[in-house]
């Protein structure tokens, strides 16, 4: 796919696309940005593999490739209005969020992020972009990813932050500007009906193998569940606190981690004590999957709610049937070996063909 006819797709596709669906909703996003590193070599990383002399051969053009490529797509799924919380995952550091929502027509939406460096190995992290016209960030933190089953091995830290609900105008409190690695919180309601709670995951890969590592992403899915749980039983009283989980959980909505050890399900299955998997079935979620194995498509990134999210009226809470795969034509590309259409990627092993991910955005609305 040649880059005029990414941005002729990219045009169209704004353009039929430009009534957002009510002024009282906010989209609440979360994407896999597939190896958004910058091109420079990092002394204090063994991993190099993404820069000009690395074996990825890593330009600063094909890095401002990726970065135009992810902001056309970012402004489309938004449809050209600011996103409430984008959560991220596969993001090296400041420097490529700072390119991507200040040198980028993205500027105009008020964006602030979060970013913590942890331990992966490649030195990618989870991040959490928000909109300071509709979020005021009460606090902040990471969550170590630790088995002590096999203490050897790192992975991603889980991303936390907590959030008020804005009621028209921008945050007065959140004054930093936007590329602090991690803002200052500042003060707000611990109980209010518009607080939200967030949590950017991205769970160990398959990469050895789905069977030998099952265990490291059920440790991660508890890990998760116990900051959920301890969140829920400090709340008052009669008070349910309203908690968004997101991320690449290499795993499918109905392997154990998620569905036994997460304990989330499908709305049509919701039980007493669990959670709303709002991904839990490609029904109605507008495409098969967010990336494709082969001849099939699988959804590893989902959102997932408390029942609070989904059933309290009183402040912000989940706009019926508005979870979607967002799969701009412009991010596909017909897959000659198993028919259909495959996600237009920047590489396929060393091989570089200047797309945007091998992963597909998820997102719903709050209203």
């Amino acid at each position: 796919m040649n880059k005029t006819l990414v941005l002729l797709c990219f045009a169209c596709f704004v353009i039929t696309n430009s009534v957002f669906a009510q002024n009282n909703t906010v989209r609440i996003a979360f994407w896999n940005m597939e190896n958004f590193f910058d091109p420079f070599v990092d002394s204090t990383k063994a991993y190099n593999a993404f820069t000009e002399e690395g074996m990825q051969h890593w330009t600063k053009s094909r890095f401002y490739q990726k970065r135009n490529n992810m902001y056309k797509a970012i402004l489309a799924m938004s449809e050209n209005r600011p996103l409430g919380i984008l959560g991220m995952c596969e993001v090296e550091n400041e420097y490529v969020l700072r390119s991507l929502f200040e040198q980028t027509p993205l500027k105009k939406h008020n964006y602030r992020w979060i970013l913590y460096e942890g331990p992966d190995k490649r030195g990618i992290d989870p991040a959490i972009v928000y909109s300071i016209d509709h979020f005021q960030l009460v606090e902040s933190a990471v969550f170590p990813y630790y088995n002590p089953e096999d203490t050897a091995y790192h992975s991603r830290d889980i991303l936390y932050a907590k959030f008020v609900a804005m009621k028209g105008g921008v945050s007065t409190g959140s004054t930093t500007a936007a590329g602090s690695k991690v803002p200052e919180p500042v003060e707000g309601p611990t109980q209010h009906p518009d607080t939200l709670h967030i949590f950017v995951n991205h769970w160990p890969s398959r990469y050895s193998g789905e069977l030998e590592t099952v265990g490291s992403r059920s440790c991660s899915a508890s890990i998760l569940r116990a900051k959920v749980d301890s969140i829920v039983a400090a709340a008052p009283e009669g008070y349910q606190p309203k908690i968004i989980m997101m991320g690449d959980l290499n795993d499918c909505p109905t392997d154990p981690s998620v569905y036994d050890v997460l304990r989330a399900r499908h709305p049509s299955e919701r039980e007493e004590g669990g959670l709303v998997n709002l991904f839990g079935k490609n029904e109605g979620l507008s495409f098969e999957g967010t990336l494709k194995h082969q001849a099939d498509w699988q959804i590893f990134d989902q959102i997932i709610v408390t029942p609070a999210v989904m059933d309290d009226r009183e402040g912000l809470h989940y706009k019926e049937g508005s979870a979607r795969i967002f799969h701009a034509e412009f991010m596909l590309e017909d897959d000659e070996a198993y028919h259909g259409k495959k996600l237009y990627r920047t590489y396929i092993g060393p091989r570089y063909f200047g797309g945007f991910s091998d992963h597909l955005p998820v997102y719903i609305d709050l209203e």
